[in-house]
């Protein structure tokens, strides 16, 4: 029987090494793993590099791990945002290194790691900084950058609900990056918001299926633990 529940965050996490690829699913707050990077605090890997849409905000989430020394370079779409106060700190500082990516590219670089597509041209950074190094081809008159695939060693993200199969549901705007992302990674960390029994989940509304996902830990959302999301139980 395939169950891949895991007691606690600390089992969870168990292996995740120092110089780790990371990433950290959601957009914004939302869909955020939270509970999974202050796991990742206690369990004290460090020199990571951190694949999300953003720096985080304020001094919870991904800036608290940001902020307790753990991230030696973030690759995200939106480094600058309200209350981003932590990485402009540490970027100030020397201390943090940053590759920009913009947000459509990240979101297909993370895709096609998944896919198991090693690279593709696209013509959004052309003409701009971004395209510096890389190489470009013109199709059909129009020049295009070419953009590797975005591997990672690890993807820590949050659904909704699961199975211990790992099938796993997304609730509204929490999808985001963390679909793909669990399509990108060498392993699949999962915060579960809620486990169901086997085939209580519609089949309709499984966007990741369980053969992406390797542990699962539940973490129930108390603060929407009285919305129900139709179809899934």
């Amino acid at each position: 029987m395939i169950n891949k529940e895991v007691r606690n965050i600390a089992d969870a996490l168990e292996g995740v090494s120092n110089g780790a690829v990371v990433m950290v699913g959601g957009f914004g707050s939302v869909g955020q793993p939270d509970a999974l990077i202050e796991g990742l605090i206690e369990q004290g890997a460090r020199d990571l590099t951190v694949i999300a849409n953003n720096a985080g905000s304020g001094r919870v989430g991904l800036a608290k791990l940001m902020e307790a020394g753990r991230i030696r370079k973030i690759i995200c779409s939106f480094p600058r945002s309200a209350g981003s106060v932590v990485f402009e700190e540490l970027f100030r500082a020397g201390k943090l290194e940053l590759e920009i990516v913009p947000q459509g590219t990240l979101a297909e670089r993370i895709r096609a790691a998944g896919a198991g597509i090693p690279a593709f041209y696209t013509p959004t950074t052309v003409g701009t900084i971004l395209a510096k190094g890389k190489e470009s081809r013109s199709f059909d008159g129009k020049t295009y950058v070419m953009e590797h695939a975005l591997h990672a060693d690890i993807a820590l993200i949050e659904a909704w609900r699961t199975d211990r199969l790992g099938n796993c549901i997304y609730r509204e705007s929490g999808r985001n990056f963390n679909a793909v992302m669990a399509m990108g990674a060498r392993k699949t960390i999962v915060q579960s918001c809620g486990m169901v029994e086997l085939g209580n989940l519609d089949p309709e509304a499984i966007v990741t299926p369980g053969i992406f996902v390797d542990r699962i830990v539940v973490v129930p959302d108390t603060a929407n633990s009285d919305v129900a999301l139709e179809g899934a139980v």
